[in-house]
C-alpha cells in the first residue's frame, strides 16, 4: 500500500485525513446503502467496487496501526485530564492537599 493509496481511499469515501473507526464504518454503511442496486436507481456497479475497494485499503491500514496508550498521548486526547491531574488537590501557594 502506498500513501497515495491511502489517500484515493480517504478521498473516495469523503472523508479528512484524521478519522475515527467508527466514522470510517458509518461512512462506508452510507455509501453501500446510497450506491447499492436494491436501492431502486440504476446500478453502478463500478462505484460499488470502488468504495469497497476503499473499506478494505482502509481496514487494512487501521488493522497494522499501533496504537499509543502512553500518558502523554492520553492527555493530548484528552487535555482537561491533564489539567485535572495537575492540579486536582494543590492549594492556593502550590502544595499537595
Amino acid at each position: 500500500m502506498t500513501y497515495e493509496v491511502l489517500m484515493a481511499a480517504l478521498t473516495e469515501f469523503g472523508l479528512p485525513s484524521q478519522v475515527t473507526l467508527k466514522k470510517i464504518r458509518d461512512r462506508h454503511r452510507q455509501l453501500v446503502r446510497q450506491y447499492h442496486p436494491d436501492k431502486g436507481a440504476a446500478p453502478d456497479n463500478d462505484k460499488i467496487r470502488r468504495i469497497n475497494a476503499a473499506y478494505k485499503v482502509l481496514n487494512e491500514y487501521i488493522s497494522d496501526y499501533r496504537f499509543d496508550f502512553s500518558k502523554e498521548i492520553f492527555w493530548e486526547q484528552y487535555p482537561e485530564e491533564r489539567l485535572q491531574d495537575q492540579f486536582y488537590g494543590v492549594g492556593l501557594w502550590g502544595e499537595k492537599n
